[in-house]
């Protein structure tokens, strides 16, 4: 049985990925006098997929808070739900964002090359699953409330 890690140590992977998230975001930033480039259907893949795994964390971490701590937990799930709407507009943008030429091949069927279906149905079924799973434990009302008139507990 292994000690649990130091304070120092906790949650590495996700310090990781929040790293990856700040470099990319320095990376994708405009230089002085350039206007930044605009989203391409690749890059709101990976945005898909980095929220929908950031939604599953998330619902991990309320349901395992919600019992000692049902205040916390109501916020977790609210952040849970916000999540969601977070990753629905990033779907709907990819879908409303033209392919590239290069991208011409990548829209096709090609059973023998990808056995799960060509990118642009990838993110549908990855946003499927993902709307499975809030839709087990949210109702059609939290998922539509605007985030104005949210309280928070937190001084200012």
């Amino acid at each position: 049985m292994t000690s649990p890690p130091a304070v120092g140590d906790a949650h590495p992977y996700l310090r990781a990925a929040s790293a990856g998230v700040r470099h990319h975001t320095r990376a994708h930033a405009p230089d002085a006098g350039t206007s930044p480039a605009p989203a391409d259907r690749v890059h709101l893949d990976v945005l898909h997929t980095h929220l929908t795994l950031l939604h599953q964390l998330l619902d991990q971490v309320a349901d395992a808070t919600r019992p000692p701590h049902p205040a916390a937990g109501r916020h977790l799930a609210m952040a849970h739900a916000r999540l969601w709407q977070a990753a629905t507009s990033v779907h709907d943008a990819f879908h409303l964002t033209p392919a590239s030429p290069d991208d011409a091949d990548a829209t096709q069927c090609h059973p023998e090359r990808l056995p799960e279906g060509p990118p642009v149905l990838t993110i549908c079924q990855r946003h499927l699953a993902s709307g499975h799973a809030i839709r087990r434990k949210t109702t059609p009302a939290d998922l539509n409330t605007p985030l104005h008139g949210h309280t928070t507990t937190c001084a200012r």
